[in-house]
């Protein structure tokens, strides 16, 4: 009986874990472009995303930018979930040199809306990024 206990409670407690597969602090993202990735994550009670891979042209749009070292640089900072599916926080722009006010959205298990905006989010620029 014990045995049957100890297994129904990690059975449920494994239940309620997300997946990878659906949860949007974890996994790799790649921009519209194919040049980056992203990996996210949770940084203390928030979501962030690191540079994981870039290609070489946005290395080098990176460097222009004034970031000499983009892999491992965070571009997604401080997300706070504001309801569900949607956060809000700061998008760093590394070949801008800049940081933005933005948003995510989850549009699915596989694709994130990332938005960055200007003006106390008046005006905002949005790509979907598709999980990889």
């Amino acid at each position: 009986m014990r045995l049957l206990s100890a297994a129904f409670a990690l059975a449920m407690l494994f239940s309620a874990v997300p997946t990878v597969a659906t949860d949007p602090t974890i996994g790799q993202w790649i921009n519209p472009r194919g040049s980056v990735v992203v990996t996210t994550g949770a940084c203390s009670d928030k979501l962030c995303g690191w540079v994981s891979w870039a290609s070489s042209k946005a290395l080098a749009d990176a460097r222009e930018g004034g970031v000499p070292k983009l892999l491992g640089t965070e571009l997604l900072q401080d997300y706070r979930e504001t309801k569900t599916n949607h956060w809000s926080g700061r998008v760093y722009v590394p070949d801008m040199g800049k940081t933005y006010y933005s948003t995510i959205e989850q549009l699915d298990a596989d694709r994130l809306k990332i938005s960055g905006c200007i003006l106390g989010g008046w005006i905002c620029r949005s790509q979907i990024w598709r999980r990889q």
